[in-house]
Protein backbone atom coordinates (compact mmCIF):
# COMPACT_ATOMS: atom_id res chain seq x y z
CA UNK A 1 0.00 0.00 0.00
CA UNK A 2 1.08 3.28 -0.63
CA UNK A 3 1.24 6.37 1.43
CA UNK A 4 1.21 9.95 -0.01
CA UNK A 5 2.93 13.25 1.94
CA UNK A 6 -15.54 -9.79 -18.53
CA UNK A 7 -16.57 -11.47 -21.38
CA UNK A 8 -19.56 -13.15 -19.89
CA UNK A 9 -22.49 -12.15 -21.96
CA UNK A 10 -25.19 -10.44 -20.36
CA UNK A 11 -28.76 -9.20 -21.34
CA UNK A 12 -29.65 -5.43 -20.68
CA UNK A 13 -33.19 -4.69 -19.73
CA UNK A 14 -35.54 -3.77 -22.11
CA UNK A 15 -36.34 0.00 -21.39
CA UNK A 16 -38.41 2.38 -23.27
CA UNK A 17 -35.12 4.53 -23.21
CA UNK A 18 -32.19 3.97 -25.10
CA UNK A 19 -29.37 4.80 -23.00
CA UNK A 20 -25.99 3.39 -21.11
CA UNK A 21 -23.17 5.03 -19.75
CA UNK A 22 -21.72 7.35 -21.83
CA UNK A 23 -23.15 8.50 -24.70
CA UNK A 24 -21.78 7.00 -28.02
CA UNK A 25 -20.46 10.51 -29.76
CA UNK A 26 -18.11 10.31 -26.46
CA UNK A 27 -16.71 6.73 -27.22
CA UNK A 28 -16.41 7.45 -30.83
CA UNK A 29 -14.42 10.30 -30.14
CA UNK A 30 -11.87 8.85 -27.44
CA UNK A 31 -12.06 5.41 -28.02
CA UNK A 32 -8.36 4.72 -27.35
CA UNK A 33 -8.43 6.74 -24.30
CA UNK A 34 -11.31 4.73 -22.88
CA UNK A 35 -9.87 1.46 -23.85
CA UNK A 36 -6.97 2.26 -21.79
CA UNK A 37 -9.11 3.60 -18.86
CA UNK A 38 -11.23 0.20 -18.49
CA UNK A 39 -7.70 -1.92 -18.62
CA UNK A 40 -6.75 0.34 -15.96
CA UNK A 41 -10.00 -0.84 -13.83
CA UNK A 42 -8.70 -4.42 -14.31
CA UNK A 43 -12.14 -4.70 -16.87
CA UNK A 44 -12.79 -6.22 -19.95
CA UNK A 45 -11.89 -3.29 -22.47
CA UNK A 46 -12.50 -5.28 -25.66
CA UNK A 47 -16.32 -4.38 -25.29
CA UNK A 48 -15.25 -0.37 -26.94
CA UNK A 49 -13.98 -2.45 -30.14
CA UNK A 50 -17.33 -4.40 -29.89
CA UNK A 51 -19.83 -1.35 -29.20
CA UNK A 52 -17.98 0.68 -32.08
CA UNK A 53 -18.23 -2.79 -34.25
CA UNK A 54 -21.89 -2.66 -33.67
CA UNK A 55 -22.78 0.64 -33.41
CA UNK A 56 -21.32 1.11 -37.22
CA UNK A 57 -24.12 -2.22 -38.39
CA UNK A 58 -26.40 -0.22 -36.58
CA UNK A 59 -26.25 3.10 -38.28
CA UNK A 60 -25.59 1.21 -41.77
CA UNK A 61 -29.11 -0.21 -41.18
CA UNK A 62 -30.70 2.99 -39.58
CA UNK A 63 -29.67 4.16 -42.74
CA UNK A 64 -31.31 1.59 -45.02
CA UNK A 65 -34.43 2.02 -42.88
CA UNK A 66 -34.90 5.71 -43.52
CA UNK A 67 -33.68 5.60 -47.33
CA UNK A 68 -36.54 3.09 -47.86
CA UNK A 69 -39.17 5.26 -45.91
CA UNK A 70 -37.86 7.94 -48.04
CA UNK A 71 -38.53 5.91 -51.44
CA UNK A 72 -42.02 4.93 -49.91
CA UNK A 73 -42.77 7.85 -48.97
CA UNK A 74 -42.29 9.43 -52.16
CA UNK A 75 -43.55 6.93 -54.24
CA UNK A 76 -46.79 7.43 -52.30
CA UNK A 77 -46.72 10.96 -52.90
CA UNK A 78 -46.42 10.37 -56.66
CA UNK A 79 -49.42 8.25 -56.82
CA UNK A 80 -51.33 11.20 -54.79
CA UNK A 81 -50.02 14.02 -57.61
CA UNK A 82 -50.87 11.69 -60.44
CA UNK A 83 -53.45 13.05 -62.73
CA UNK A 84 -55.79 9.77 -61.83
CA UNK A 85 -54.41 9.47 -58.06
CA UNK A 86 -54.84 5.78 -58.92
CA UNK A 87 -50.73 3.60 -58.89
CA UNK A 88 -49.72 2.62 -62.09
CA UNK A 89 -48.42 -1.09 -62.36
CA UNK A 90 -45.11 0.07 -62.34
CA UNK A 91 -45.84 1.87 -58.94
CA UNK A 92 -47.24 -1.13 -57.39
CA UNK A 93 -44.14 -3.27 -57.80
CA UNK A 94 -42.02 -0.63 -56.26
CA UNK A 95 -44.04 -0.12 -53.41
CA UNK A 96 -43.98 -3.90 -52.59
CA UNK A 97 -40.51 -4.29 -53.28
CA UNK A 98 -39.70 -1.30 -51.11
CA UNK A 99 -41.81 -2.76 -48.55
CA UNK A 100 -39.87 -6.48 -48.32
CA UNK A 101 -37.36 -4.92 -47.95
CA UNK A 102 -37.62 -2.46 -44.90
CA UNK A 103 -39.59 -5.64 -43.75
CA UNK A 104 -36.32 -7.43 -43.82
CA UNK A 105 -34.16 -4.99 -42.77
CA UNK A 106 -36.28 -3.41 -39.70
CA UNK A 107 -36.01 -7.07 -37.37
CA UNK A 108 -32.81 -6.69 -38.31
CA UNK A 109 -32.23 -3.52 -37.28
CA UNK A 110 -34.22 -4.40 -33.93
CA UNK A 111 -32.07 -7.00 -32.89
CA UNK A 112 -28.75 -5.05 -33.82
CA UNK A 113 -30.02 -2.18 -32.02
CA UNK A 114 -30.72 -4.91 -28.49
CA UNK A 115 -27.30 -6.12 -28.96
CA UNK A 116 -25.71 -2.53 -29.05
CA UNK A 117 -27.58 -1.68 -25.71
CA UNK A 118 -26.83 -4.76 -23.66
CA UNK A 119 -22.42 -4.14 -25.00
CA UNK A 120 -23.36 -0.07 -23.89
CA UNK A 121 -24.10 -1.72 -20.47
CA UNK A 122 -21.01 -3.22 -20.56
CA UNK A 123 -18.86 -0.28 -20.87
CA UNK A 124 -17.34 0.72 -17.41
CA UNK A 125 -16.98 4.52 -16.35
CA UNK A 126 -13.39 6.38 -16.81
CA UNK A 127 -11.81 6.46 -13.28
CA UNK A 128 -10.86 10.62 -12.54
CA UNK A 129 -7.63 11.94 -13.73
CA UNK A 130 -5.95 11.84 -10.07
CA UNK A 131 -7.05 8.60 -9.28
CA UNK A 132 -3.60 6.11 -8.78
CA UNK A 133 -3.53 3.18 -11.53
CA UNK A 134 -2.92 0.49 -9.82
CA UNK A 135 -4.20 -2.95 -10.18
CA UNK A 136 -5.73 -4.15 -6.79
CA UNK A 137 -5.72 -3.34 -3.01
CA UNK A 138 -2.29 -2.91 -2.46
CA UNK A 139 -1.67 0.38 -4.29
CA UNK A 140 -4.34 2.09 -2.71
CA UNK A 141 -3.00 5.77 -1.48
CA UNK A 142 -3.37 6.41 2.03
CA UNK A 143 -4.26 9.82 2.46
CA UNK A 144 -4.60 10.18 5.95
CA UNK A 145 -4.56 8.65 9.65
CA UNK A 146 -6.59 10.10 12.01
CA UNK A 147 -5.81 9.39 15.99
CA UNK A 148 -3.29 6.45 16.82
CA UNK A 149 -4.03 2.97 17.40
CA UNK A 150 -5.04 1.99 20.71
CA UNK A 151 -2.54 0.70 23.08
CA UNK A 152 -4.61 -1.44 25.64
CA UNK A 153 -1.90 -2.90 27.99
CA UNK A 154 -3.04 -6.44 27.26
CA UNK A 155 -3.61 -9.01 24.87
CA UNK A 156 -6.69 -7.85 23.20
CA UNK A 157 -9.57 -10.51 22.15
CA UNK A 158 -10.92 -10.58 18.80
CA UNK A 159 -14.72 -9.27 18.83
CA UNK A 160 -16.00 -12.72 18.18
CA UNK A 161 -14.48 -13.95 21.63
CA UNK A 162 -16.08 -10.75 23.26
CA UNK A 163 -19.18 -11.01 21.85
CA UNK A 164 -19.58 -15.08 22.85
CA UNK A 165 -17.85 -14.09 26.47
CA UNK A 166 -20.64 -11.34 27.03
CA UNK A 167 -23.32 -13.62 25.74
CA UNK A 168 -24.22 -11.16 23.10
CA UNK A 169 -23.73 -13.27 20.03
CA UNK A 170 -25.05 -16.71 18.62
CA UNK A 171 -23.26 -17.98 15.63
CA UNK A 172 -23.80 -21.49 16.40
CA UNK A 173 -27.49 -21.56 16.07
CA UNK A 174 -27.56 -19.30 13.49
CA UNK A 175 -25.60 -21.31 11.00
CA UNK A 176 -27.75 -24.08 11.58
CA UNK A 177 -30.81 -22.29 10.76
CA UNK A 178 -29.12 -20.02 7.80
CA UNK A 179 -26.05 -21.45 6.48
CA UNK A 180 -22.95 -20.31 6.74
CA UNK A 181 -22.00 -16.71 7.34
CA UNK A 182 -25.07 -16.32 9.62
CA UNK A 183 -25.61 -14.64 12.97
CA UNK A 184 -27.85 -13.42 16.06
CA UNK A 185 -27.08 -10.53 17.58
CA UNK A 186 -28.04 -11.03 21.49
CA UNK A 187 -28.69 -8.59 24.47
CA UNK A 188 -27.03 -5.26 24.78
CA UNK A 189 -25.01 -5.95 21.35
CA UNK A 190 -28.35 -5.24 19.59
CA UNK A 191 -28.55 -2.22 21.37
CA UNK A 192 -25.90 -1.04 20.93
CA UNK A 193 -25.92 -1.36 17.03
CA UNK A 194 -28.46 0.49 17.33
CA UNK A 195 -27.19 3.25 19.01
CA UNK A 196 -24.84 3.17 16.46
CA UNK A 197 -27.10 3.24 13.29
CA UNK A 198 -29.15 5.42 14.93
CA UNK A 199 -26.54 8.15 16.02
CA UNK A 200 -25.28 8.16 12.04
CA UNK A 201 -28.50 8.40 11.06
CA UNK A 202 -29.54 11.72 12.96
CA UNK A 203 -26.09 13.04 12.07
CA UNK A 204 -27.38 13.13 8.76
CA UNK A 205 -30.36 14.72 9.27
CA UNK A 206 -28.60 17.34 11.27
CA UNK A 207 -26.99 17.95 7.71
CA UNK A 208 -30.36 18.77 6.02
CA UNK A 209 -30.79 14.70 4.48
CA UNK A 210 -33.99 13.73 4.14
CA UNK A 211 -34.37 10.30 5.99
CA UNK A 212 -35.55 6.81 4.25
CA UNK A 213 -36.49 3.83 4.71
CA UNK A 214 -36.24 2.41 1.07
CA UNK A 215 -37.56 -0.95 -0.30
CA UNK A 216 -35.12 -4.19 -0.21
CA UNK A 217 -36.44 -6.05 -3.11
CA UNK A 218 -35.98 -3.91 -6.29
CA UNK A 219 -36.54 -4.30 -9.80
CA UNK A 220 -33.81 -5.49 -12.21
CA UNK A 221 -33.67 -1.78 -14.01
CA UNK A 222 -32.56 -0.42 -10.63
CA UNK A 223 -29.54 -2.91 -10.65
CA UNK A 224 -28.82 -1.85 -14.16
CA UNK A 225 -29.48 1.59 -13.48
CA UNK A 226 -27.06 1.98 -10.38
CA UNK A 227 -24.20 -0.01 -12.43
CA UNK A 228 -24.43 -2.76 -10.18
CA UNK A 229 -25.30 -5.11 -13.14
CA UNK A 230 -23.88 -6.26 -15.28
CA UNK A 231 -20.47 -6.54 -12.81
CA UNK A 232 -22.05 -7.62 -9.42
CA UNK A 233 -24.83 -9.65 -10.90
CA UNK A 234 -23.12 -13.08 -9.01
CA UNK A 235 -22.90 -11.16 -5.70
CA UNK A 236 -26.45 -10.51 -5.43
CA UNK A 237 -29.62 -12.46 -4.70
CA UNK A 238 -32.75 -12.63 -6.54
CA UNK A 239 -36.45 -14.21 -5.72
CA UNK A 240 -38.65 -16.31 -7.66
CA UNK A 241 -40.58 -13.03 -9.25
CA UNK A 242 -37.06 -11.82 -10.60
CA UNK A 243 -36.71 -9.19 -8.22
CA UNK A 244 -33.16 -8.44 -6.36
CA UNK A 245 -32.31 -7.89 -2.97
CA UNK A 246 -30.47 -4.80 -2.20
CA UNK A 247 -26.71 -5.18 -1.65
CA UNK A 248 -27.12 -1.31 -0.33
CA UNK A 249 -29.64 1.47 0.06
CA UNK A 250 -27.77 3.35 -2.61
CA UNK A 251 -29.22 1.29 -5.49
CA UNK A 252 -32.92 2.43 -3.82
CA UNK A 253 -32.26 6.05 -3.63
CA UNK A 254 -30.19 6.60 -6.43
CA UNK A 255 -32.91 4.99 -8.57
CA UNK A 256 -35.82 7.49 -6.77
CA UNK A 257 -36.41 9.46 -9.53
CA UNK A 258 -35.74 7.69 -11.93
CA UNK A 259 -37.49 8.86 -15.28
CA UNK A 260 -37.90 12.40 -13.46
CA UNK A 261 -36.88 15.68 -14.13
CA UNK A 262 -35.87 17.69 -11.19
CA UNK A 263 -34.77 21.69 -10.89
CA UNK A 264 -31.73 23.31 -10.62
CA UNK A 265 -33.03 24.50 -7.26
CA UNK A 266 -33.77 21.54 -6.16
CA UNK A 267 -30.04 20.31 -6.09
CA UNK A 268 -27.99 19.56 -4.00
CA UNK A 269 -30.12 16.43 -3.61
CA UNK A 270 -29.66 14.68 -0.20
CA UNK A 271 -31.42 11.16 1.36
CA UNK A 272 -30.03 9.59 3.99
CA UNK A 273 -31.46 5.80 3.88
CA UNK A 274 -31.22 3.19 6.53
CA UNK A 275 -32.08 -0.55 5.59
CA UNK A 276 -30.99 -4.39 6.01
CA UNK A 277 -28.41 -5.56 3.12
CA UNK A 278 -27.98 -9.01 1.33
CA UNK A 279 -24.66 -9.80 -0.53
CA UNK A 280 -24.47 -13.57 -1.55
CA UNK A 281 -19.87 -12.65 -0.85
CA UNK A 282 -19.16 -14.39 -4.09
CA UNK A 283 -15.48 -14.88 -4.90
CA UNK A 284 -14.68 -15.06 -0.87
CA UNK A 285 -15.02 -18.47 0.18
CA UNK A 286 -12.48 -18.40 3.22
CA UNK A 287 -12.04 -14.95 3.60
CA UNK A 288 -13.12 -13.43 6.76
CA UNK A 289 -14.90 -16.68 8.08
CA UNK A 290 -13.91 -15.58 11.75
CA UNK A 291 -16.33 -13.52 13.12
CA UNK A 292 -19.03 -11.32 11.67
CA UNK A 293 -16.73 -8.72 9.39
CA UNK A 294 -18.27 -10.44 6.05
CA UNK A 295 -21.46 -11.22 5.94
CA UNK A 296 -24.47 -11.91 4.10
CA UNK A 297 -26.71 -9.90 6.19
CA UNK A 298 -25.65 -6.51 7.41
CA UNK A 299 -27.68 -2.95 8.15
CA UNK A 300 -26.19 0.12 6.52
CA UNK A 301 -27.18 4.02 6.89
CA UNK A 302 -26.18 5.44 3.61
CA UNK A 303 -25.51 8.94 1.77
CA UNK A 304 -26.70 9.33 -1.74
CA UNK A 305 -26.78 13.15 -3.12
CA UNK A 306 -27.69 14.46 -6.79
CA UNK A 307 -25.50 17.50 -7.87
CA UNK A 308 -25.61 19.80 -10.77
CA UNK A 309 -23.47 17.96 -13.76
CA UNK A 310 -20.38 20.21 -12.61
CA UNK A 311 -17.39 17.76 -11.41
CA UNK A 312 -16.30 20.13 -9.05
CA UNK A 313 -19.08 20.65 -7.39
CA UNK A 314 -19.41 16.74 -6.90
CA UNK A 315 -15.71 16.60 -5.75
CA UNK A 316 -17.05 19.37 -3.33
CA UNK A 317 -19.44 17.35 -2.07
CA UNK A 318 -17.49 13.78 -2.34
CA UNK A 319 -14.87 15.30 0.96
CA UNK A 320 -17.92 16.64 2.26
CA UNK A 321 -20.16 13.00 2.48
CA UNK A 322 -16.31 11.00 3.86
CA UNK A 323 -16.15 14.22 5.90
CA UNK A 324 -19.75 13.40 7.62
CA UNK A 325 -18.19 9.75 7.84
CA UNK A 326 -15.62 10.39 9.91
CA UNK A 327 -16.84 13.04 11.84
CA UNK A 328 -18.75 10.20 13.04
CA UNK A 329 -15.44 8.08 13.88
CA UNK A 330 -14.02 10.66 15.91
CA UNK A 331 -16.91 11.37 17.94
CA UNK A 332 -16.45 7.24 18.63
CA UNK A 333 -13.16 8.11 19.58
CA UNK A 334 -11.84 5.30 16.77
CA UNK A 335 -8.70 5.47 15.10
CA UNK A 336 -8.96 5.64 10.78
CA UNK A 337 -7.13 5.88 7.88
CA UNK A 338 -8.57 7.10 4.69
CA UNK A 339 -7.31 5.53 1.19
CA UNK A 340 -7.77 7.43 -2.23
CA UNK A 341 -8.75 3.69 -4.22
CA UNK A 342 -6.23 2.77 -7.47
CA UNK A 343 -8.32 1.95 -10.70
CA UNK A 344 -8.02 -1.71 -9.83
CA UNK A 345 -9.69 -1.47 -6.82
CA UNK A 346 -12.84 0.42 -7.68
CA UNK A 347 -16.67 -0.57 -8.98
CA UNK A 348 -17.03 -0.34 -13.10
CA UNK A 349 -19.43 2.45 -12.36
CA UNK A 350 -17.04 4.57 -9.85
CA UNK A 351 -15.24 8.31 -11.28
CA UNK A 352 -13.23 8.14 -7.70
CA UNK A 353 -13.73 6.44 -4.86
CA UNK A 354 -12.18 6.93 -0.96
CA UNK A 355 -12.67 4.00 1.15
CA UNK A 356 -12.52 4.53 5.25
CA UNK A 357 -10.53 1.83 7.29
CA UNK A 358 -10.78 1.85 11.05
CA UNK A 359 -8.70 0.21 13.51
CA UNK A 360 -8.88 -3.51 15.12
CA UNK A 361 -6.87 -3.90 17.91
CA UNK A 362 -7.32 -7.72 17.86
CA UNK A 363 -5.78 -7.91 14.12
CA UNK A 364 -3.23 -5.37 14.56
CA UNK A 365 -5.08 -3.81 11.26
CA UNK A 366 -7.41 -1.33 10.06
CA UNK A 367 -10.35 -2.96 7.97
CA UNK A 368 -12.27 -1.12 5.63
CA UNK A 369 -15.98 0.21 7.52
CA UNK A 370 -16.72 3.12 5.02
CA UNK A 371 -16.82 3.84 0.99
CA UNK A 372 -17.48 7.10 -0.66
CA UNK A 373 -17.98 7.22 -4.62
CA UNK A 374 -18.77 9.93 -7.11
CA UNK A 375 -20.13 8.48 -10.67
CA UNK A 376 -20.87 11.96 -12.46
CA UNK A 377 -23.31 10.84 -14.97
CA UNK A 378 -23.36 7.45 -15.19
CA UNK A 379 -26.05 6.73 -13.15
CA UNK A 380 -28.55 9.08 -14.00
CA UNK A 381 -28.00 8.26 -17.96
CA UNK A 382 -28.82 4.84 -17.01
CA UNK A 383 -32.12 5.82 -15.03
CA UNK A 384 -32.87 8.62 -16.98
CA UNK A 385 -32.74 10.99 -14.10
CA UNK A 386 -32.38 14.95 -15.94
CA UNK A 387 -32.74 18.73 -13.87
CA UNK A 388 -33.37 21.04 -15.59
CA UNK A 389 -30.61 24.00 -15.19
CA UNK A 390 -31.54 27.60 -14.87
CA UNK A 391 -30.97 28.37 -18.09
CA UNK A 392 -33.52 25.94 -19.34
CA UNK A 393 -31.30 23.08 -21.07
CA UNK A 394 -31.47 19.58 -19.95
CA UNK A 395 -28.98 17.91 -17.96
CA UNK A 396 -28.09 14.77 -16.25
CA UNK A 397 -27.48 14.80 -12.18
CA UNK A 398 -24.47 13.83 -11.02
CA UNK A 399 -24.82 11.31 -8.41
CA UNK A 400 -22.48 10.44 -5.17
CA UNK A 401 -22.79 7.71 -2.63
CA UNK A 402 -21.17 6.91 1.00
CA UNK A 403 -21.77 4.57 3.70
CA UNK A 404 -22.14 6.85 7.17
CA UNK A 405 -22.30 3.62 8.97
CA UNK A 406 -22.28 -0.27 8.23
CA UNK A 407 -22.86 -3.06 11.32
CA UNK A 408 -21.87 -5.32 11.96
CA UNK A 409 -18.42 -4.55 11.02
CA UNK A 410 -18.86 -1.18 12.67
CA UNK A 411 -20.08 -2.83 15.91
CA UNK A 412 -17.13 -5.56 15.46
CA UNK A 413 -14.68 -2.35 15.52
CA UNK A 414 -16.82 -0.13 18.61
CA UNK A 415 -16.08 -3.77 20.44
CA UNK A 416 -12.64 -4.50 19.82
CA UNK A 417 -11.34 -0.89 20.59
CA UNK A 418 -14.04 -0.43 23.69
CA UNK A 419 -12.40 -3.72 25.52
CA UNK A 420 -11.33 -3.87 28.82
CA UNK A 421 -8.52 -6.37 30.27
CA UNK A 422 -11.51 -8.56 31.91
CA UNK A 423 -13.29 -9.09 28.77
CA UNK A 424 -16.05 -6.48 29.45
CA UNK A 425 -16.78 -3.64 26.81
CA UNK A 426 -16.87 -0.21 27.53
CA UNK A 427 -19.13 2.33 25.76
CA UNK A 428 -18.42 4.86 23.56
CA UNK A 429 -19.27 8.44 25.46
CA UNK A 430 -21.47 9.48 22.51
CA UNK A 431 -23.78 6.22 22.66
CA UNK A 432 -23.65 5.84 26.67
CA UNK A 433 -27.25 8.00 26.91
CA UNK A 434 -29.09 5.59 24.36
CA UNK A 435 -27.46 2.52 26.42
CA UNK A 436 -28.42 3.58 29.95
CA UNK A 437 -25.33 2.50 30.92
CA UNK A 438 -21.14 2.91 30.35
CA UNK A 439 -19.81 -0.92 30.29
CA UNK A 440 -21.55 -4.25 28.91
CA UNK A 441 -20.77 -6.92 31.13
CA UNK A 442 -21.52 -10.81 31.62
CA UNK A 443 -21.80 -11.55 35.55
CA UNK A 444 -18.64 -13.48 34.97
CA UNK A 445 -16.66 -10.77 34.85
CA UNK A 446 -15.15 -8.48 37.94
CA UNK A 447 -16.66 -5.14 36.04
CA UNK A 448 -20.17 -4.40 35.72
CA UNK A 449 -22.06 -1.65 34.98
Amino acid sequence: MKRLSSSTPFNAPELVYNLAMLDITYIRANAATLKTAISNKQLNSSIVDEVLFKDEERRKLIGQVEDLRKHINENTQAIKNSATKRPTAEQLQLGRELKSKLQDIEPHLKQVEETFQDLMYQVANPPASDVPVGKNEAENQIIRQVGQPIKLGFEPKDHETLLLENDLLDMKRAVRIAGFRAYFLKNEAVLLEQALLQYALKKLIAEGFTPMTVPWMVNKEAMWGTGYFPWGIEDHYTTQDGQCLIGTAEVSLTAYHQDEVLNEKDLPYKMVGISPCFRREVGTYGKDVHGIIRVHQFTKVEQVVYTTADEGVTREWHQKMVGYAEGLLQELELPYQVLLMCTGDMGAGQRKKYDINTWFPAQQKYRETHSASYFNDFQARRLNIKYRAKDGSLKYVYTLNNTMAASPRLLAAVIENYQNEDGSIKIPKVLQEFMQKTVISHPSHASSS
